[in-house]
């Protein structure tokens, strides 16, 4: 059985954000901020043009997830251990006896558990997932013909540090 995959990973498809997380069950770790990569690779069958997806519509659309996330203090709204509260001008986190507030505009509020690497990569393949869908959905409705491709497996790679990447794979239903 044929395979065909298309993998991006571009300098511009980056982002520099703060973040700490909580970790042994009782630790949390000092502000700190990282310069982040992103790659993404989907598998799929080929359309009517021989393209499991286009490149440059691949890039565009982690381009604009990155930018959601580019400079902004990355704030896990699903966490257990941190006691977030928000309003429109500011967002307030505790830790135990720690406590930080930032102005609302600078903040990234994710619907994750922890802001690490692995959860990073969950969402931002969650986000391209959605964005893949609604593009298929709309070539569908646009062409004569029906949208022949069928992605199989989406997979993220977030780049924390240098050499150090966490990896999502998933087999969407689209």
């Amino acid at each position: 059985m044929e395979r065909f995959k298309v993998r991006v990973t571009k300098d511009y498809l980056s982002f520099c954000a703060a973040h700490f997380i909580v970790f042994n069950g009782d630790e949390c770790e000092r502000l700190h901020g990282h310069n982040y990569k992103v790659a993404a690779q989907i598998e799929g069958t080929l359309d009517q043009n021989f393209l499991v997806f286009d490149f440059i519509a691949l890039k565009k659309i982690l381009r604009d997830i990155c930018e959601q996330l580019d400079h902004r203090m990355l704030v896990p709204r699903a966490s257990r251990d941190f006691s977030i509260e928000e309003d429109e001008k500011s967002v307030r986190m505790r830790y135990r006896d720690r406590e930080w507030v930032f102005p609302r505009d600078d903040c990234c509020l994710l619907p994750v558990e922890n802001t690490t690497a692995e959860l990073l990569a969950r969402w931002i393949s969650g986000q391209l997932i959605d964005e893949l869908k609604a593009r298929l959905a709309q070539l569908a409705s646009d062409s004569s013909s029906a949208v022949s491709t069928q992605l199989q497996n989406v997979r993220v790679e977030v780049e924390e540090t240098a050499g150090q990447w966490a990896i999502y794979e998933t087999d969407p239903q689209l």
